[in-house]
């Protein structure tokens, strides 16, 4: 009998505790066995190609799935800024700067240590802008490489260039009429409703329950002002929260909103201490 893993589940076991002292349990091992689910792949452009990545949020979310909260850590061991120098910005030649730093980070599950170097660019007007830019750059950029390692849900399938280990969503299911009485839309002759079918689901649009944004909304209201100030900040930037918005409160409904707040939270630990 096969065990599905659903991909919004958390699998909050810690590796410690795995049955038989192995470093993972069942649960989790099918998990990081599990194809990439497509929706939670972006791309750029690169040159003359487009280029398929996960965002570091994603990421951690994904760490914080599989491994629990509690259950990795994430240690930069190397940071270095390899060039600095003066550049024109934009069409209006603007005097800047450009900056790149090299990092490598270090995750431990359990007994398991992996470690994956980056770098990150960072251009902007004021010099200490575009080092803050390059450096977070290049710890997010190590940080992927070194849980690629651990399987398909951190972006391992990305390296496959025929993504046969990613997959896409399932297809939605029809909503139910929530009229008995009413009659369905009728169709006309050769034409399908293809407009749900063509549409696949994105699990992080899921609403999240009243017990969840009252435990997030706790959280949020216990951080020192610092962190406070920069969450709400970036969570305006992140979500387009428009600024004569009093409060960021009534916007935290979706489960994309608490996978960034909790990716938001790891990445400015020092913050929140």
């Amino acid at each position: 009998m096969t065990t599905t893993v659903p991909s919004s589940t958390p699998i909050c076991v810690s590796p410690s505790s795995a049955p038989g002292g192995a470093t993972f349990s069942a649960e989790q091992i099918a998990a990081l066995s599990a194809p990439l689910d497509r929706s939670k792949v972006k791309q750029r452009e690169q040159g003359r190609t487009k280029v398929s990545y996960l965002e570091g949020w994603q990421a951690i979310a994904e760490a914080n799935r599989i491994f629990g909260f509690d259950g990795w850590q994430r240690e930069t061991i190397a940071v270095q800024c390899v060039s600095e120098r003066e550049r024109t910005l934009g069409r209006s030649n603007r005097a800047g700067w450009g900056v790149t730093y090299t990092a490598r980070v270090r995750i431990r599950v359990g007994e398991v240590i992996r470690e994956g170097s980056g770098a990150g660019h960072g251009i902007d007007v004021d010099l200490g802008q575009a080092h803050e830019s390059a450096l977070k750059e290049a710890e997010t950029d190590a940080m992927k490489r070194a849980l690629m390692t651990f399987g398909n849900p951190f972006g391992l399938a990305l390296y496959d260039k025929h993504q046969r280990e990613v997959t896409s969503s399932a297809e939605p299911t029809p909503a139910l009429n929530a009229n008995p009485s009413s009659r369905p839309a009728e169709v006309a002759p050769g034409r399908q409703p293809q407009l749900l079918a063509q549409r696949e689901i994105d699990p992080s649009l899921d609403p999240l329950d009243p017990g969840t944004i009252h435990q997030l909304h706790s959280t949020i209201r216990s951080l020192p002002r610092p962190a406070l100030e920069g969450l709400t900040k970036a969570f305006r930037k992140r979500f387009q929260v428009p600024s004569d918005a009093p409060s960021i409160a009534d916007r935290i409904s979706q489960r994309r909103h608490h996978e960034w707040i909790e990716a938001f939270l790891v990445q400015h630990q020092q913050l929140v201490a």
